[in-house]
């Protein structure tokens, strides 16, 4: 790799996550560090402050700086928001040489081809992910170098997004002096750092359930189908404890998170919460079952739009492998069980996979084995390539030329 350090930077819009990493020969890196900021000027995974987004980006490249100054030079970031799309588009091209030998330009070429489809001037690909070759119609070909044909196809999922909104993200990461290294779609690096190869081939679903948004990425026989963020997350739970508690937004997270549960049904139906003793100011004395309706209300309705996109692809109550939850909403008690109910799959907490991330820290340990740092950590580790099929191309090619174009 150019670079010894990576930086993996989540820039939510509650908080701001950041692991620094030192990568090794065989691909493994070690954990230098792991820090969290409150985010601000974020809403959705969207840039619409970017003063104050610079500021927290900046004071989080602060604590960097103190463990590696050149970590800033290869920073890896999220891209979140709902205007992501993702289509399916392929490539078609024939075999260069006479001997019909398929060579890695053929391959090039192919893909090339796959991603010159129709955009709008302010959209910009992510990446372009291949499914499969296809060799003079014989379909689902993993690698075709060195293989005898004379066309050769590829079909590829094209992600893009919404250009100006990941120029503001990417400016003000330039502006708190961090240099980007590489982009990736918030799913996409939930699943790389908490999927095995195993469950990507069987069928899985990944839903990242974040402050603003919640993410999903679908994969079967080691292909992803289809990714997507909705506009709805876990703050949007906070909301509704304020709102139907009549208690500030700080008040309804502290709430959440120390009484909250997923699955209204478990909780005992006289157990109550002394609202004074979570804020002094507060008063009250709601039953704790009352509160968990709320959350699991909205819960629900998250999963029933997981749910009505896996219908449209075919693919309800239909993944071997289930579904694993990740981001901060995965860490609500009793998530798991509720999701097993309404999604009718096998339903487990998603935590990355530490195989190839070393550390003696406890602190950096504890941020680790959290579920709402799979998304970072993913980060880190697609900085290394293409492993394990899930990024196989990254876009970087893309981000070279946004950068020249629109950055001083």
């Amino acid at each position: 790799m150019a670079h010894h350090f990576v930086l993996g930077l989540d820039v939510g819009s509650s908080m701001i996550k950041a692991v620094v990493a030192e990568s090794e020969r065989d691909g493994s890196f070690v954990l230098r560090g792991a820090f969290t900021k409150r985010s601000r000027g974020m809403r959705r995974g969207v840039v619409v402050d970017m003063e104050d987004t610079t500021s927290a980006i900046s004071a989080v490249f602060a604590d960097v700086r103190k463990i590696s100054k050149a970590a800033l030079d290869n920073v890896w970031v999220n891209v979140d928001g709902a205007d992501v799309r993702a289509q399916v588009s392929k490539g078609i091209v024939a075999v260069a040489r006479a001997n019909s030998e398929i060579y890695k330009d053929d391959i090039d070429r192919a893909r090339q081809a796959s991603e010159a489809i129709n955009l709008p001037s302010n959209r910009m690909i992510l990446h372009t992910i291949t499914r499969e070759f296809i060799v003079d119609g014989t379909p689902d070909i993993r690698d075709p170098l060195g293989m005898i044909g004379s066309r050769l196809e590829v079909q590829s999922l094209v992600i893009d997004a919404f250009a100006p909104s990941v120029r503001n993200l990417l400016k003000c990461i330039e502006l708190s002096g961090g240099s980007v290294g590489g982009l990736v779609f918030n799913p996409l690096a939930s699943a790389r750092s908490v999927l095995s190869k195993q469950q990507r081939e069987l069928g899985v679903l990944v839903v990242d359930i974040g402050f603003g948004t919640t993410g999903l990425a679908l994969y079967e026989e080691d292909k992803l189908l289809h990714t997507m963020v909705f506009p709805v997350g876990a703050g949007h739970v906070t909301n509704d404890l304020a709102i139907a508690l009549k208690v500030p937004v700080e008040v309804a997270e502290k709430i959440k998170v120390s009484y909250g549960y997923s699955t209204s049904r478990d909780v005992p139906s006289k157990e109550t919460v002394d609202l004074s003793k979570v804020d002094e100011t507060t008063k009250g004395t709601p039953s704790r079952r009352f509160i968990s309706e709320i959350i699991e209300s909205r819960l629900v309705e998250i999963f029933e739009l997981v749910n009505n996109e896996l219908r449209l692809l075919g693919k309800a109550g239909r993944l071997p492998a289930g579904v694993v939850l990740a981001g901060g909403g995965a860490k609500l008690p009793g998530i798991a069980d509720l999701a097993k109910s309404e999604l009718k799959l096998s339903s487990q907490i998603g935590f990355a996979d530490l195989g190839l991330l070393h550390t003696n820290d406890p602190k950096i340990i504890h941020y680790a084995e959290s579920p709402d740092f799979a998304s970072v950590l993913g980060l880190v580790l697609s900085s290394y390539g293409s492993k394990g099929g899930l990024l196989q191309s990254s876009g970087t090619r893309f981000l070279k030329r946004l950068l020249r174009n629109f950055l001083p």
